[in-house]
């Protein structure tokens, strides 16, 4: 025995110390509270985010512009919002880094009970701004969130370039996304781009509120909310990074498999007393939700609107996509 523990005592002075168990690492997520975020709120959930060694705190934002300041200041280290800010944000020498889609095509326009049946009668949906001016006597006012966010450029690009709506007959106005919901809601909006919990709740509460337009028509293989980190955080915890993109992974594919299971995540996220569980099952299986994880899906896309976002004035020049995304956690996440 004694030279059974001699030898153990020789082998552990060889190999050293045993490693002690990994301290998990703090990361401060900033979300808006949408449909398309919804594999972040399943990943901590199910626990695949404390499994892979992450404790994550989360603050919830209105839009992405918002949220940027917060990334800027050294608040948050992961974004979970629309890619459209982050290109203004790498122009402005802010190192943010996309290393997850979530889901794409989200924004989709409807019209409130005073506007739809224009867009039941009229031969195009240019005509149809254009009549309910004549009758109503002014614009059509439709809201959306601040310029320079995904909804508002998706919006404008339908309305101007799709649609081929007279300026005179739409006018934009910029909002939170609560608001958005409660303005049209209310009435006091005649129109919204939205997303996915908003599309089912309005049109649970008010079947008069039409969906007009969908993600793909306003503007194809949209680019909707992703996930990126902070390069500071990305170069001290690559292996933090990885396991993050690896539970996202797990969450998008039990979305779509089992929504049912998914779903009291994403209300417990979402919810807020507003909405039960079966409304957000719904909103999951809808043509507004649809969940993907590989970042370089969205990459010729984002050109696109990046390209769109300049001729609009929302974006002085376009930025290099080559810095903005950074699929090799993802590679490494689905590698066999």
């Amino acid at each position: 025995m004694r030279l059974l523990l001699s030898a153990v005592a020789v082998l552990a002075g060889l190999l050293g110390p045993l490693p002690a168990s990994a301290e998990p690492v703090p990361v401060r997520v900033g979300v808006i509270p949408v449909i398309g975020a919804a594999p972040v709120f399943v990943a901590r959930g199910e626990g695949w985010l404390k499994e892979a060694g992450l404790e994550p705190s989360f603050t919830t934002f209105e839009s992405g512009p918002n949220m940027i300041q917060a990334l800027a200041s050294g608040t948050i280290d992961v974004y979970v919002a629309g890619i459209a800010p982050l290109a203004v944000a790498r122009t402005k020498g802010i190192d943010v880094r996309v290393v997850a889609a979530t889901a794409v095509e989200e924004m989709v326009f409807v019209a409130g009970p005073k506007l739809a049946p224009y867009f039941a009668s009229a031969p195009s949906k240019a005509e149809a701004f254009k009549a309910f001016r004549a009758k109503e006597g002014r614009a059509a006012r439709l809201a959306t969130q601040p310029p320079g966010s995904v909804p508002n450029t998706t919006l404008q690009h339908w309305l101007w370039q799709v649609a081929k709506a007279d300026k005179a007959d739409a006018e934009v106005v910029p909002m939170g996304i609560d608001a958005t919901q409660q303005a049209v809601l209310a009435g006091a909006m005649d129109g919204a781009s939205i997303r996915e919990p908003a599309l089912t709740i309005v049109q649970l509460r008010n079947p008069a509120i039409k969906l007009i337009a969908t993600g793909g028509e306003m503007f194809p293989d949209q680019p909707g909310t992703v996930v990126a980190v902070y390069g500071k955080f990305a170069d001290k915890n690559p292996a933090a990074v990885e396991g993050l993109v690896k539970a996202l992974v797990r969450a998008t594919d039990l979305l779509k498999s089992d929504p049912a299971r998914a779903a009291p995540h994403v209300e417990a996220a979402l919810g807020k007393g507003i909405t039960d569980v079966a409304t957000i099952q719904k909103a999951i299986s809808s043509p507004a939700a649809k969940f993907i994880t590989d970042p370089r899906t969205i990459i010729a896309a984002t050109k696109a609107m990046q390209a769109y976002q300049v001729s609009i004035g929302t974006l002085d020049k376009e930025a290099p996509i080559e810095g903005l995304f950074d699929a090799r956690p993802y590679e490494k996440a689905v590698a066999p």
